[in-house]
This record gives C-alpha cells, sequence and structure tokens, in this order.
C-alpha cells in the first residue's frame, strides 16, 4: 500500500481560513454507500435517526502558541531575543514540551517573558524540542494562558494569517470541557447550540469522550509503505458510562457515529477486543484499508489533506476507490477543506 494511493490535486484556493458562519451553515457532502448527496450540516437532524449515537470529543484546546522575551547580560550589555513557543504536552512533572523558534537562541537555565505575570525556564533541550517549567500553576496558569496564548491554527492556515481574537471562539467547540488539546476535533466545530437542540428533539443520543489531540496530527507521513507508518501518541479517555452508552446502541440497533476522527480512533482503540470497553491511556492506533471496525457505523469528518493518515482513515472506513471519487466530488463542487472547512458524513453500506 504505497503512499501515493492516497494523494490527489487540491487547489489552493479550497483551503479555509475561516469557519463558516453560523457553524451548522456549513455544507455537507451525505455519502451513503455509492450515492453523493449535497446538503447543509444544520440537516442533520432529517438525516440522522432516532437512536443514532454521536460520539463527541470534549476536549478543550490551549491557546498554545506563546511569543515572549528572553533576556541576557553581556560585556555589551543586556540583549533580548524574541522567542516563539508552541506548547506540546505536559509531563506527569508539571514540565511542558514546547516547540521553541529560534531553539539555538534560548540556554538551559534561561528564563522567557511571555507577559506581565506569566513566564518559564528553559529546564531541557532534546530531539529539537524545549522543556518549560512555568511559574504558575492549576487555574492561575490557565487564566494566565488564556490571557498571553494565542489558538495554535493549523500550518496551512497560519501560513496564510495569524490567529486573532476571532480564533479563540472559533477553533473551539461548543462542547469543549476537557483541557489539553494543541489541536480542535475539528469535525465538531460545526455544532451549535441549536443543532445539539434539534438533535436531541429528534431522539439523536450524544456521547462525550475525550482525546487530547495533539500536534503531531499535522506531521506528515514520511514512508513510501505506510503500513510502515508510526503514529504519534495522544491521550484519551472512555469512561464506564460512554463505554455503556455506545454498547446498548449496539444492542439496540442504533448506529454509533463518531463526530471526527479523534473520537473515531479513541473508541476503536476502546474496541480492539471486539466490543467496547471502558479506557484511559495513551492511544496511537493507526486505521488505512484493510482495518477491521468494531463500533464505528458512519463517520462525520472534514475534508482532509492528501497524502495524510486522516486521509487513509476514511479510505479504510468506504474504500480508497470511493473516497476519491468521494473527493473529486468536492473539489469539482467547490467544497472547502481542512480544520476551517465544510463537513462531510461518510456512510458506507
Amino acid at each position: 500500500m504505497k503512499l501515493s494511493d492516497f494523494d490527489f490535486d487540491l487547489p489552493d484556493e479550497l483551503i479555509a481560513t475561516r469557519p463558516a458562519s453560523p457553524r451548522s451553515s456549513a455544507r455537507l457532502l451525505l455519502a451513503q454507500g455509492d450515492r453523493i448527496e449535497d446538503r447543509i450540516v444544520n440537516q442533520l437532524p432529517q438525516i440522522l435517526r432516532p437512536g443514532d449515537r454521536l460520539v463527541l470529543n470534549d476536549t478543550r484546546v490551549i491557546p498554545a502558541r506563546l511569543s515572549g522575551l528572553r533576556h541576557r547580560s553581556g560585556a555589551t550589555g543586556q540583549t533580548a531575543a524574541r522567542i516563539e513557543a508552541t506548547l506540546l504536552e505536559p509531563r506527569a512533572d508539571g514540565i511542558w514540551a514546547a516547540l521553541l523558534k529560534p531553539l539555538k537562541k534560548v540556554a538551559i537555565g534561561e528564563t522567557i517573558v511571555f507577559s506581565d505575570v506569566l513566564s518559564a525556564t528553559v529546564e531541557v533541550k532534546e530531539d529539537g524540542q524545549g522543556y518549560l517549567r512555568f511559574n504558575l500553576e492549576g487555574e492561575d496558569f490557565d487564566e494566565a494562558l488564556n490571557a498571553a496564548g494565542a489558538m495554535p491554527l493549523p500550518p496551512y492556515i497560519a501560513a496564510k494569517r495569524p490567529a486573532d481574537e476571532r480564533d479563540k471562539d472559533d477553533y473551539q467547540t461548543v462542547w469543549a470541557r476537557r483541557q489539553g488539546a494543541v489541536a480542535a476535533p475539528t469535525a465538531s466545530l460545526h455544532f451549535d447550540e441549536a443543532l445539539m437542540v434539534a438533535l436531541k428533539a429528534r431522539g439523536v443520543d450524544f456521547t462525550f469522550v475525550t482525546l487530547h489531540v495533539g500536534a503531531g496530527t499535522f506531521l506528515p507521513v514520511k514512508v513510501e509503505d505506510v503500513t510502515t507508518h508510526r503514529m504519534h501518541g495522544e491521550w484519551g479517555e472512555v469512561t464506564d458510562q460512554a463505554a455503556s452508552e455506545i454498547a446498548a446502541t449496539k444492542a439496540a440497533g442504533g448506529r454509533v457515529i463518531p463526530v471526527g476522527t479523534t473520537a473515531l480512533r479513541l473508541i476503536e482503540t476502546a474496541a480492539r477486543s471486539g466490543a467496547i470497553r471502558p479506557y484511559r491511556g495513551v492511544t496511537d492506533i493507526f486505521i488505512y484499508p484493510g482495518f477491521t471496525f468494531h463500533v464505528t457505523d458512519a463517520l462525520m469528518t472534514n475534508f482532509h489533506l492528501p497524502r495524510s493518515t486522516l486521509m487513509m482513515l476514511v479510505s479504510a472506513l468506504m474504500g480508497r476507490e470511493r473516497m476519491m471519487r468521494i473527493y473529486d466530488h468536492a473539489i469539482l463542487d467547490g467544497y472547502r477543506f481542512f480544520s476551517y472547512g465544510d463537513a462531510s458524513l461518510l456512510m458506507p453500506g
């Protein structure tokens, strides 16, 4: 299975840099088997059935991009260097792994000042990353980070414009609860309160799980034989209640539909025994054609990068040739791609 099998040409103008407003007015490509329909996200209550269950990732994105100054005294006086930091993940001891640019301009033991109240000391430098110990913890850290940080927009958006205050709302789901992600579960960005009310009235059920999406979600696949690729690990949790709800829907003949590839990867990790079980820990599951799905009946997701693991995942669900036809339709019909783009609802059978 070659990396080139998952390649396609995408016009640059189809990469969305802002989301639809309101959220649920985004376009929705509905693929049921070989049939394709052009719909709108706010039509989900008419598309889904009573007894269907949407699985939603309740991770909360932190404003992980920081800009600060490193001060240094020397023979010619004090000098300062601008340092950009992108937080990646915290360790058990509270130290944060971060991408520092330029990494060579900071030394171990030096302090980077990000705001009047927030600063961090460089504890370690290794593997192209810095490890930062902040001067604040808990709610004080969260408050200072929210004030000083910017949303960590994906590289393909950040290359076109900087993050701004709008992104602090736009790049967060309406049900975000458990802080820890540095990238959003973007299919969930299409939901607003009005849509949630309409889905509930339709008899659609909701289950919340947590997967803290890491920066590794944007890493390219660098091997031509995709079966040799190794996924980055991300922390997730399927609670006892979530597992019970999903199992009950399956037993009742309802459809389990994760919203986003993060929710799908997590529940399939929790179902590797063949049935859904509670799960808490790191998952690095890699889903590509040939994968056996145990709980997923359909998937709502955005449109993905060519040659990406996410393109392989949707191809595993729908079949590679069918996905290529779906993407041909989306491109010809002007669907907007990637994190702030339009959505698809993929139903394989």
